[in-house]
């Protein structure tokens, strides 16, 4: 599947078929939170949460083209993420755009 966060393919006409999105709401494992605060001590990247974020956006992005292949898209356009937070423990990440075919 084409992945394109502009709103074309170049050199292809296309057809606009539907939005599809993709979503996951991921919790922050107790370990990973620790560690976390330990390292607000002294500063720098938290990979565990950025390998958490990282995870969580395959995972969305992956219920994003399934979406589109059920609908027997080519390619999704205007591919963009989102994120909020759900409670204090959990975040959501939305992965959408358009679904289209080749003419």
């Amino acid at each position: 599947m084409l992945l394109l966060n502009i709103n074309y393919v170049p050199d292809k006409e296309i057809e606009a078929i539907s939005l599809v999105k993709g979503t996951v709401v991921y919790s922050k494992n107790f370990g990973k939170d620790f560690m976390a605060g330990m390292k607000t001590l002294v500063g720098g990247e938290i990979t565990g949460y950025t390998e958490m974020l990282t995870e969580a956006r395959q995972i969305a992005t992956k219920r994003m083209v399934d979406e589109a292949n059920a609908l027997g898209a080519d390619a999704i356009i205007n591919v963009k993420y989102g994120t909020s937070s759900m409670m204090s423990s959990a975040a959501e990440i939305i992965a959408y755009g358009t679904a289209v075919k080749f003419k």
